[in-house]
């Protein structure tokens, strides 16, 4: 396994494998890799040659200075599990110098709208922040292919758009939310949940679940008003957003079509550990 801490070494090394034949899949990551990370790392092997995994924590998708400094930074363990999967697997780990050369600020981005729903409604510059680095590592690493979990969903959508709209050849591929044996969705800040809080998120994935029986016989506005219900008696967690969405548009549903697709998407806070969590409706 070889790390790369400089981009124009790893693009180097990518170009010379290229005109070899070998096709590459990616996984760009913020690190602190778990079991979910490494289900996007299978697939991407299985479907490549080789598997490139960047590990950055990006400042400029965070909103909150406070989350960006107590984000886990672990590459040496991150590594060390990559290892346990395959030699042939690259990693890209580089500085904000190295990806941002002294201009540690976001690009702003349209998404067709996407961008202003849910996430976009509570951390403030986010998905410019997602666009930017996205497209920088996508110019970098020139994945055929590039892997995403569905846990954020919204921000698989807009890695699609961003791909669709700047004309990026790269196939941005959803993968289905890996889950702890409790149901809690796999997400690197799982590590700092304390016990009581640790043992309490799973209510997260059991309430989509009832949620989503519920939809079959009523409306998205009943749905909604009993999962805020639900949440408000539990001592342990707050939610931000319950929300029932078009997966195209990812609107708020007003009235069900039998034509659309719908999902529904929650996040809450576990003490000052915000997590997210959505299921399919229909």
């Amino acid at each position: 396994m070889i790390v790369f801490t400089n981009k124009s070494e790893i693009k180097d090394h990518i170009s010379k494998e290229k005109a070899k034949g070998i096709t590459f899949g990616f996984v760009p990551t913020m690190g602190a890799l778990h079991n979910g990370h490494m289900s996007l790392v299978k697939r991407a092997l299985q479907e490549n040659n080789v598997c490139v995994v960047s590990v950055f924590v990006n400042p400029t998708q965070f909103d909150n200075l406070d989350d960006l400094e107590k984000y886990p930074r672990t590459l040496e363990e991150d590594i060390k599990l990559l290892e346990t999967i395959s030699k042939d697997i690259l990693v890209y780990a580089p500085t904000v110098e190295d990806i941002y050369e002294g201009n540690t600020k976001a690009g702003h981005f349209s998404f067709d709208g996407l961008e202003f729903e849910m996430e976009g409604k509570f951390r403030k510059g986010h998905f410019d922040g997602v666009g930017t680095i996205v497209k920088r590592l996508f110019e970098i690493v020139t994945p055929e292919n590039a892997y995403f979990g569905e846990k954020d969903f919204q921000q698989l959508a807009i890695v699609k758009k961003l791909a669709q709209k700047h004309g990026i050849p790269v196939n941005v591929k959803g993968c289905e939310i890996y889950r702890e044996s409790s149901g809690l969705a796999y997400s690197s800040r799982n590590a700092r949940l304390k016990p009581d809080y640790k043992a309490a998120a799973p209510f997260i994935f059991q309430t989509l679940l009832a949620a989503k029986d519920k939809f079959g016989t009523k409306s998205a506005n009943e749905v909604t008003k009993w999962v805020e219900k639900q949440f408000a008696k539990n001592e342990f967690l707050e939610l931000e957003y319950f929300i029932i969405a078009d997966i195209t548009t990812l609107k708020t549903v007003k009235r069900k079509s039998k034509s659309k697709t719908y999902r529904a998407f929650v996040a809450a806070y576990a003490d000052d550990i915000r997590l997210i969590d959505n299921i399919a409706l229909n």
